[in-house]
This record gives C-alpha cells, structure tokens and sequence, in this order.
C-alpha cells in the first residue's frame, strides 16, 4: 500500500439511544473492533441522537418489562429470556447487564447533554456513563440529579449542565439527529454509518465492524495515493505539460 503522508482520516456516524440494550452492546463491539484495528487511531466516532419513544415515562423495572411485551405483542417471560441472552452477548464484551434493575426513561434531555458533552470532546465518555447507569446500576436516565451526577463525573462543568437541564438548549440539535436519521431510513439502532455511504445496521460483532471499517480505510487510501498522482502531474496532457 502507498505510503501516506497525512493519511486520510475516516468517520463513522453513529445513531444510539441510552435505554437501547443492543445500542450498549454495538457500542461495545465497535470499541472492541478499533482496540483490533490497525489504523484506529485515524477512525473518529460521531454520535447521534435517536429516542426510540419521544412519549416514554419513568417505569420501575416491572413495568418496564410489561411495556416491552405490549409493544412487541409479547409476554413478560419471553422478554426476560431475551434479555437474558442479551446480558450473555453483553459479557463477551465486557459488559456487565442486569435486565431486572432496568427502567424505563424518556431521553430527551439526557440527548441534549450528550450534545453539551460533544462540544467539550467528551460525548463518548459520557455516553458510556449513562449506559453503564441505565443497565448496570439501573438508575433512572430521565433524574435530573442523576444526569448532572454522570455529566460532571467526565468533566463538564456543573454550572453549564445546570444551564442546559433547566432550559431547553441542544433540542434543536437532538431534532436535527433524528431528522438526520429519517432522510437515511434508520429506523431502528444502533445504525452505523461509514465513510458517509455504507450503512451497518444492528449490533454487529466486532470483527465484522472491524473488516467494513479497514476495508473503508484502505479504499480511502487507494483514493488519496491517486489524487496524490494526479496532483503531481499538474497540467500534464497527451500532448505534454504546460508551463
């Protein structure tokens, strides 16, 4: 492969939200897919809001149960045994789920602070919090308290959290992302977006992501050493170059 001075960087978009199992479990295998590639280093993750229900309320972990059933024509026992191969996926890597501590939230806000944390470089790391709390510690995702908690613990600055949890600041942004993911058909997530034109829908397992995302690096460099070529030539023709 040619050498590259400044090789080209890559993009992945990413659509989650925070009460999403398989969204904490895609996550989790895109960060186990970068630790095995080479040329992590030059891939940047962006993410993107999606609310899976704009109209969800605080449930306890019962009720949440109940709600996933009805909205999936479904039982309550079906859905725990489905949970519970999800917590098994989970802790291949590396996660640690407990299903029966879950409840449901409405994310809107805890969307907009994510929005906060990308400004100060820090979306990744609160996202993972707010993951960890929702199906970890089974912490309710839509407290105020607890968004201001996870928010100031990756280092934001708790008067500027405080700012944004009393008005409605990042809505438009949140709006944005969804809107984003309309005009691209994701209706379900996680979805991820390489390079802007290969969509990979789901949770994917690590080493899939990890072949679309050197696949995506070296295309890229094929393009940069032609356009490095070209470039070299200048305003060469078939009948030679100007002057």
């Amino acid at each position: 492969m040619t050498d590259l001075a400044d090789p080209p960087r890559l993009r992945v978009d990413v659509w989650s939200d925070v009460v999403c199992p398989w969204c904490h479990i895609g996550l989790a295998n895109l960060d186990a897919a970068l630790a095995e590639l080479d040329g992590a280093d030059r891939v940047d993750v962006v993410l993107h809001s999606f609310q899976l229900d704009p109209r969800a309320r605080s449930t306890t972990p019962d009720e949440h149960v109940e709600a996933i059933a009805r909205k999936y024509g479904s039982t309550a026992d079906v859905v725990r045994g489905q949970q519970a191969r999800m917590a098994q996926l989970g802790a291949e890597v590396g996660l640690d789920l407990h299903f029966d501590r879950v409840r449901g939230a409405n994310t809107f806000d805890a969307h907009r602070l994510l929005h906060l944390a990308d400004r100060h470089g820090r979306a990744r790391e609160l996202k993972a919090a707010m993951l960890r709390a929702v199906f970890t510690d089974g912490e309710a995702i839509d407290d105020h308290a607890v968004l201001r908690r996870l928010a100031v613990g990756v280092g934001l600055e708790g008067d500027e959290v405080d700012s944004v949890l009393a008005g409605d600041a990042h809505a438009d942004e949140v709006a944005a992302d969804v809107a984003a993911a309309r005009d691209l058909d994701v209706t379900g997530v996680p979805a991820f977006l390489v390079d802007r034109r290969l969509m990979l829908p789901g949770a994917q397992p690590p080493h899939v992501i990890a072949r679309v995302l050197r696949r995506a690096l070296d295309e890229a460099d094929e393009q940069a050493a032609l356009l490095g070529a070209d470039a070299a030539l200048g305003d060469c023709g078939p009948e030679g170059c100007a002057i």
